[in-house]
C-alpha cells in the first residue's frame, strides 16, 4: 500500500496518541480489577468496566494497524516493535505500555531528569510493579474456586506475585491450574530479567562512582608529588 509522506504522518500520529495510550494503559488494568474483584450480585460495574475494557483494546489495535501501515515495513515492524505485538496479543501486558510511552515522551524532551541507571532502576520498578499486580489478578481469577487451591484470595495472590517475581519462591501457595502456573513461568523469568536489569545498573553505578574517586585521588597525588619536588607547574595548568 503505497502512502504519501509516510515518516511525517507516523509522526504525527504517534504524537497525537501518545496522551490516550498512557491513560488508557492503567485504565485496563483498574477495568480488569474491578472485573476479577468484583463480588458483587450487581451486573453494571461488571457490564461498565468490560465495554471500556473492549473499547481501549479496540484502540490499541487501531494503533498498532495504523503504525504498520505507515511504517512501509510490513512484517519487520513485527518484529521491530515486538512490545507492541507481545501488548496486542497478551491484554494484561497492556500497562507495560505505560513505560513504552514515558520514555517516548522524555526523549521529545531536551535532556531526561534522571541519569541512565535512575531511568532503568526507575523503569524496571515500575514495570515489576504493573507486572505484578496484572499477574496477581489473572492468577487470582484462574485459582478462586479450583480444587485444591491455595490461593484462595486475592490477597493470598498478591503476596505470591511478590515472592515469584522477587525469585524468593516460599512454596506456602502456589498455582495448581495449568493457566495460573503459566503466568507464573512468564512471571518468574520477568522477574529475573527485571533483577538482572537493576542489578546491573547498579553495579554499573557503583563501578563509575568507584573510578572517578580513583581518578580524582590519582590526580591529587600528583599535584601533591610535584608540589614536594619543587616543580614548578606552568601557568593554567
Amino acid at each position: 500500500m503505497h502512502v504519501r509522506n509516510r515518516a511525517n504522518r507516523l509522526r504525527a500520529w504517534e504524537r497525537r496518541l501518545e496522551l490516550p495510550l498512557l491513560i488508557a494503559s492503567p485504565l485496563f488494568l483498574a477495568c480488569y480489577a474491578v472485573l476479577v474483584l468484583n463480588h458483587r450480585h450487581d451486573p453494571l460495574p461488571g457490564d461498565v468496566a468490560l465495554g471500556v475494557l473492549l473499547a481501549i483494546w479496540a484502540l490499541f489495535a487501531v494503533d498498532y494497524a495504523v503504525r504498520l501501515v505507515l511504517s512501509g515495513r510490513g512484517a519487520r515492524f513485527v518484529t521491530t516493535h515486538w512490545l507492541d505485538t507481545v501488548v496486542l496479543l497478551l491484554p494484561l501486558l497492556r500497562p507495560v505500555r505505560i513505560v513504552s510511552t514515558y520514555v517516548t515522551l522524555q526523549r521529545r524532551r531536551d535532556r531526561p531528569r534522571l541519569s541512565l541507571y535512575g531511568r532503568v532502576m526507575s523503569y524496571a520498578g515500575v514495570t515489576a510493579f504493573l507486572l505484578s499486580l496484572a499477574a496477581s489478578l489473572a492468577v487470582y481469577q484462574q485459582e478462586r474456586g479450583a480444587p485444591g487451591a491455595t490461593i484462595r484470595t486475592f490477597g493470598d495472590s498478591v503476596w505470591w506475585a511478590c515472592s515469584a517475581i522477587t525469585t524468593v519462591g516460599y512454596g506456602d501457595v502456589t498455582p495448581v491450574t495449568p493457566l495460573g502456573r503459566l503466568f507464573a513461568v512468564f512471571l518468574m523469568v520477568c522477574g529475573l530479567a527485571l533483577l538482572g536489569a537493576v542489578t546491573g545498573s547498579f553495579s554499573s553505578w557503583l563501578i563509575q562512582v568507584f573510578d572517578r574517586e580513583d581518578r580524582a585521588r590519582t590526580a591529587e597525588g600528583g599535584d601533591e608529588g610535584d608540589r614536594g619536588a619543587g616543580v614548578e607547574r606552568p601557568p593554567g595548568s
